[in-house]
């Protein structure tokens, strides 16, 4: 990878970093626990809280991912798959970044993570 490459990954690297530590500041006003004598008010407040939750659990977990990367970058492993050490394609660089695997290493683990097939998945069910 030239140092351009490396350069422009870090620049992308960088604002995904400040829009993902936005996001998750702008998150935590949702989180003000609000009080109303209607109950529907209060349910609706709850949902939006869980929701505000459930946005900043995945916003601090891509930007645990990016700022790896961006160590990554600094130590001259980026582009390295961790599993296989084979390069990762510039291609899927350019779509995820930070990633820590290559397509063939991240298609292995989603398909050992998963049921191979519906018949699979209700043999697995039964027992």
């Amino acid at each position: 990878m030239t140092k351009i490459e490396l350069r422009e990954f870090r620049k992308s690297l960088k604002n995904k970093q400040g829009e993902l530590e936005q996001n998750t500041n702008s998150s935590r006003v949702a989180l003000a626990i609000e009080t109303s004598a209607d109950e529907l008010d209060r349910i609706q407040h709850g949902q939006e809280r869980e929701l505000a939750i459930g946005a900043i659990d995945r916003n601090a977990k891509r930007l645990r991912e990016v700022r790896a990367a961006l160590s990554r970058v600094d130590s001259g492993a980026f582009g390295i798959c961790l599993d296989c050490e084979e390069a990762i394609s510039i291609k899927r660089l350019v779509a995820v970044p930070w990633t820590t695997s290559c397509i063939v290493c991240q298609e292995a683990a989603e398909k050992a993570d998963r049921p191979e097939s519906l018949a699979e998945e209700l043999l697995v069910s039964v027992d």
